[in-house]
């Protein structure tokens, strides 16, 4: 198993070795961590990082993502992206992920000219495939490389070799944007998003890790890990939740039996 992993990161690096330079969405998390720092070893300066900087993005993610490309000397670019400024994310519709992911890739492929670099990377692996991914065409209309997908890295095989590679995101949770937690054709908001994240944020400090606060209307539907059950159904824990989230806005507080998995919106779609 070792043998076939190493055989798919050189690959990876041969491929990377190929573009001569690149430019990364780089979002923190656990795939474009290791995209960027793999790139950074092959391509070394000839390399830039992008951050999308939106109400979607968790600020903790855009601390992480400037910490790390200040620790590892890695040229890194910010730029502002406000989705909710377009109709068709704002409203929501099932497909919202294509227009993001559309708009966000426009305006990083315009930094890309500016900076002379053609290649673009974006951070998909092979498990993301598994899933409703509308966004995904809008990353192939663009014609924006996934090294990883390209690499058939998936996502088990990704925090194997972060590990190796010394990087802290190997057993980071897996995170996907605030609007992820808004039910399909419920219009967003910024003040939604800002109380999804900070439920999510006091969830974490409380020692949870895989988590999501879905947010439908005034009730807050809590995924944790199964594992978890036991210690959020403890009496002080609980009460502790419950009020913390109704200070933040909601209602109602409750626990999804069936506990996290990603996408679970997607659920709905028939």
């Amino acid at each position: 198993m070792e043998d076939k992993i190493d055989i798919k990161y050189e690959k990876l690096k041969d491929y990377l070795k190929s573009l001569k330079s690149a430019v990364v969405a780089y979002s923190a998390g656990v795939d474009s961590t290791f995209l960027l720092k793999t790139a950074q070893n092959v391509l070394k300066d000839n390399l830039v990082a992008i951050t999308v900087l939106s109400p979607f993005f968790p600020k903790k993610e855009l601390d992480e993502a400037l910490s790390f490309c200040k620790r590892n000397k890695i040229n890194h670019k910010i730029i502002k992206f406000n989705p909710l400024t377009i109709k068709e994310i704002k409203d929501n519709p099932k497909n919202r992920c294509y227009y993001c992911k559309k708009n966000i890739f426009k305006k990083i492929i315009e930094v890309a000219n500016k900076s002379g670099i053609k290649n673009i990377l974006e951070g998909s692996n092979t498990d993301d495939m598994k899933d409703y991914r509308p966004g995904m065409a809008a990353i192939e209309e663009l014609k924006i490389k996934s090294p990883l997908k390209y690499a058939e890295l998936s996502k088990n095989e990704i925090r194997k070799l972060s590990e190796k590679l010394n990087l802290k995101t190997a057993n980071k949770p897996s995170l996907a944007c605030l609007a992820s937690r808004i039910p399909y054709n419920e219009i967003i908001t910024k003040e939604k998003l800002s109380t999804i994240e900070k439920s999510e944020n006091f969830l974490f400090d409380l020692g949870f890790n895989n988590l999501r606060v879905r947010f439908h209307s005034d009730i807050a539907r809590i995924e944790i890990s199964e594992n978890d059950f036991e210690k959020i159904i403890k009496k002080n824990t609980r009460e502790k939740i419950y009020e913390k989230l109704k200070e933040f806005g909601f209602n109602y507080v409750s626990l999804d039996l069936k506990g996290y998995r990603t996408g679970s919106l997607n659920e709905t779609i028939k």
